[in-house]
């Protein structure tokens, strides 16, 4: 199993990324987090001859922006697509003319489902619980191929982040915020607020991402963050776009 961080960034595009997406290739299944400028690269990394699904965390431009590139894809197997529940109208007035071409006339079958907090087979076991962030929003906790991966972004502090995470072989969360800042009005998380959610769930790995583009400029900006948590969590990783992990 392998994890592709396409884009890393939150809000913009930069030179050190774009915006967030997530490409998950399981034994079976092609997966996707979100779906901003990033996810335009997911051909470079999958032959796309498997079903494929996408998880929508919320409707942020950010997380959503790459969906007008859904044109130049040809899932053969079809794409499922998922959103939190009461959302499904906004999505598809987003993907739609006058502003991109609509869902019903791409060029691959595709669906659009909406999910309800909880647990469920899709086919694979999916868990989606509401983050704390200004818009409603979802994190997710996948389970399949023996292996547990949870995705959370955007999001402050939270008992929810901590229940997707609990025991994940690898636990992917924002890092929209410097050490030490805090942003309570517009909730997200800090490295160490990440580092103490990964401790509290038990999680084997955390990878960070999501960074806030007006506060990390450059690539070097977050790769020092590698160095300088090393002490409170052995191996953190910090995503830039096209790195691949193995889980």
């Amino acid at each position: 199993m392998k994890v592709t961080f396409l884009g890393t960034n939150g809000w913009f595009d930069t030179p050190a990324g774009n915006t967030v997406s997530v490409l998950l290739r399981s034994e079976n299944y092609d997966i996707l987090f979100d779906a901003g400028n990033g996810i335009a690269k997911a051909d470079r990394y999958i032959p796309q001859d498997r079903p494929a699904f996408l998880f929508l965390s919320h409707m942020h431009i950010d997380h959503i922006a790459g969906l007008h590139t859904l044109c130049k894809f040809r899932f053969r197997k079809g794409l499922t697509v998922f959103t939190q529940q009461g959302t499904r109208e906004q999505l598809e007035t987003f993907v739609n003319e006058p502003y991109t071409v609509p869902f019903s006339i791409l060029p691959f079958k595709n669906e659009v489902h909406e999910l309800s907090p909880g647990t469920h087979h899709v086919p694979f076991t999916v868990t989606c619980l509401p983050l704390v962030h200004p818009a409603p929003c979802f994190g997710y906790r996948v389970e399949l191929d023996g292996r547990v991966i949870a995705y959370c972004t955007d999001t402050g502090v939270c008992d929810n982040a901590v229940t997707l995470a609990r025991n994940a072989d690898l636990l992917i969360t924002e890092c929209g915020l410097k050490p030490g800042e805090t942003s309570p009005d517009w909730p997200h998380l800090n490295p160490e607020n990440a580092i103490a959610i990964a401790k509290e769930a038990g999680a084997k790995r955390l990878v960070l991402m999501h960074f806030g583009a007006e506060v990390y400029r450059t690539v070097t900006e977050r790769e020092a963050l590698a160095a300088q948590f090393e002490g409170m969590w052995p191996g953190l990783i910090v995503a830039r776009d096209d790195m691949t992990v193995d889980i």
